[in-house]
């Protein structure tokens, strides 16, 4: 079995969908797929369905989407199969798992390689770390699960998984600006700072590149603007370590250079306290 959540849910045997076309029994199979060997409880799948609220009606009706997701699992695995669609969609006291090793699931192939990223990262090795985590990113095919309509307890999930890969990109920028690699990073930069208003950690980066690119005016006026947003949306000045950056740019400081800096900071912290 193939689990991919990182965009439109889609799970797949032997070449054959086994994704429902209904919502709910949709999200009975995303919340299992996000924990592949572990018990999902009753009560906490009946809370994403139903919410607080559930109907008299709920445990009949939950067993009904263990049948049918176990119909759409049996008829894709075929009547050769070594196991059967019990065995892969189990029931266990009290709830119910998926029995798949975790790297069917896509998101557990992500958070490896954004770790492997991580740990060059630290490291040092800005090659190993930008490659990691851009093969991370790759995986992703639009946002989480954007096709399944999500409960209280997926829309958790869905929030730290975009949480988790804006983490990402940013740390990759991080190192392929170390790499030097400014002027490619100016486009995709200026879209994430348009779809992140208020994110000074990717302002930063694109004052960085800006700067680093020769562009020097116009990283000031990324910071002016940002400046300006800020108190007007939040009453409040950009952060200690943006203001640094803001005077480092106009006092033209070494340390912005492409190889100057500590090797294991981020951007946004090269001139924190």
């Amino acid at each position: 079995m193939r689990i991919q959540v990182l965009g439109p849910l889609s799970a797949e045997v032997n070449g054959g969908s086994i994704v429902p076309t209904a919502g709910k029994p949709r999200q009975v199979l995303s919340l299992l797929s996000l924990y592949p060997g572990r018990v999902i409880p009753v009560p906490t799948l009946m809370e994403e369905i139903w919410g607080t609220q559930p109907p008299q009606s709920a445990l009949t009706t939950l067993q009904t989407y263990i049948l049918q997701l176990r119909r759409r699992l049996g008829t894709a695995m075929g009547p050769d199969a070594p196991g059967c669609a019990k065995d892969v969609l189990a029931t266990r006291h009290g709830g119910y798992l998926l029995q798949v090793p975790e790297g069917s699931v896509d998101v557990y192939d992500y958070e490896r390689l954004a770790r492997e990223g991580q740990s060059a990262f630290e490291s040092g090795d800005d090659q190993v770390c930008a490659a990691r985590l851009r093969a991370a990113l790759d995986l992703w095919r639009g946002p989480a699960l954007v096709d399944v309509r999500v409960g209280p307890i997926l829309d958790i999930e869905v929030m730290r998984l975009e949480e988790s890969r804006l983490v990402t990109v940013e740390r990759r920028i991080d190192a392929d600006l170390r790499l030097g690699r400014h002027s490619e990073l100016i486009a995709e930069l200026t879209e994430l700072t348009a779809r992140h208003p208020q994110h000074e950690g990717l302002h930063s980066q694109v004052m960085v590149a800006l700067y680093r690119s020769g562009r020097q005016a116009t990283a000031l006026d990324v910071y002016r603007r940002l400046r300006a947003r800020l108190i007007e949306d939040l009453g409040v000045e950009p952060s200690p370590q943006l203001q640094r950056l803001h005077q480092a740019m106009l006092a033209v400081d070494p340390q912005l250079d492409v190889l100057a800096g500590p090797r294991r900071t981020s951007t946004f912290d090269l001139f924190a306290a």
